[in-house]
């Protein structure tokens, strides 16, 4: 058993490594100048079920963007909403499109639904912004995606913060975990000319693309199979890392379990159906952002590979040196991604929450696990929001990473 065991964790050490190396281009961020007159026009699109409770504060800071409203319109999507979702975004200045629809529930129908209606319109747009109903956005994000459009970049992420990150060790571990992501993942790789991950949210998508490729993206993580898409047609995702999405996240284990179970299921599936194609593709054309696009699809089966690797490891090897040599690969993470939050110049107190942001992220193992078991299951699981943040609360409030 000793023997395959080590060539598995030699291959998990190879992918582990190559992450790290990824993360070192992340080191240098370059300032940058946003002075391009304001000339792209935008439609901002909000998917919503049942938001009544968020949805005014994130059209409020879309209102209050530094960027002239005449250049864009905002779209709610309410979708089979049983609450004041309708009437609070149209009271709002908002543009409502209702949809009920029992058999075809979810944030990708709805999405569709939405830009099959806004292309319809005798108003065209340069591109669109998807955000969700609990987001509140940057008053910059506009002006920076108008200088990214005309730089002639598609398909572009903004920055993904947290807007509760002082609730739960849940939401702290979250926010931790988006704070290393965005630098040592996102940054590193769009200063590498790769291609980033789609948030979900915050996403920027020139017209042009979505008329190409289409939306029909109904899978539970319908932004990771339209950017594989977009790969496959050598189109990548780009970075704005000083456009800031802040999101919402989950309270407690359980909500954050269902949630990531969903991403954990859609990503399976995506990587079942592009996986080989996409890699394929990128060998054959010599392409290496496709064929970095195609490991990232494996994310889950890394995690899996991980949580098998630690469990035979111990079952093995349950000595005094097998937990010393734990213990060391642990003081390693915590000064690799402390590193990560001093270059997000993150308050100190986030320091500390990486004391507990390990085991958070053991629980990735067990979700990944339940995720491929439940692959090819569709069923949408919404996140109930109850808190009402508004933007002035939040700036008055210190930021991890945006301080």
């Amino acid at each position: 058993m000793d023997e395959p065991l080590a060539v598995f964790q030699t291959i998990l050490s190879i992918i582990t490594l190559y992450y790290i190396s990824i993360s070192i281009f992340s080191l240098r961020k370059k300032r940058e100048e946003y002075s391009d007159p304001p000339t792209k026009t935008f439609a901002i699109v909000i998917a919503a079920h049942n938001e009544e409770k968020v949805i005014g504060e994130l059209l409020k800071s879309i209102w209050q963007l530094e960027y002239p409203k005449e250049l864009y319109e905002v779209f709610v999507i309410a979708d089979n909403c049983t609450d004041n979702t309708a009437r609070i975004a149209r009271s709002l200045n908002a543009t409502v499109f209702e949809r009920f629809n029992k058999n075809q529930k979810g944030k990708g129908y709805a999405l569709e639904y939405g830009f099959q209606k806004i292309f319809s319109l005798p108003r065209k747009f340069d591109a669109f912004l998807v955000l969700d109903a609990d987001n509140l956005i940057s008053p910059n994000f506009l002006t920076i995606m108008n200088c990214r459009l005309n730089r002639g970049e598609k398909i572009i992420q903004g920055y993904l913060d947290t807007k509760n990150p002082d609730d739960t060790w849940i939401s702290r571990s979250i926010c931790v975990g988006y704070l290393i992501t965005n630098r040592f993942w996102q940054l590193a790789k769009y200063n590498l000319g790769l291609s980033c991950a789609l948030g979900g949210t915050g996403m920027c998508i020139e017209s042009s693309v979505l008329k190409k490729f289409g939306w029909g993206m109904t899978s539970l993580t319908e932004d990771l199979e339209f950017q594989t898409k977009a790969l496959l047609c050598n189109l990548r995702v780009c970075w704005a890392h000083d456009a800031v999405v802040y999101d919402e996240k989950p309270l407690t284990l359980k909500q954050s379990w269902r949630q990531r179970q969903r991403w954990m299921q859609g990503h399976c599936s995506v990587a079942n159906q592009y996986f080989l194609k996409l890699f394929w593709t990128g060998v054959r054309k010599r392409n290496f952002k496709m064929i970095d696009g195609a490991l990232y699809l494996l994310q889950p089966y890394y995690t899996m590979g991980l949580g098998i690797t630690l469990l035979l490891s111990i079952l093995l090897h349950p000595g005094i040196l097998s937990f010393s040599w734990f213990g060391i690969s642990f003081v390693i993470q915590y000064l690799y991604l402390g590193f990560a939050l001093l270059l997000e110049k993150a308050p100190w107190r986030t320091f500390l929450w990486l004391l507990y942001y390990p085991f958070f992220t053991l629980t990735w193992i067990p979700v990944a696990f339940a995720g491929f078991i439940y692959r090819n299951h569709k069923d949408w699981s919404h996140t109930k929001h109850v808190r009402n943040i508004s933007y002035e609360f939040l700036r008055k409030q210190t930021q991890p990473g945006r301080s």
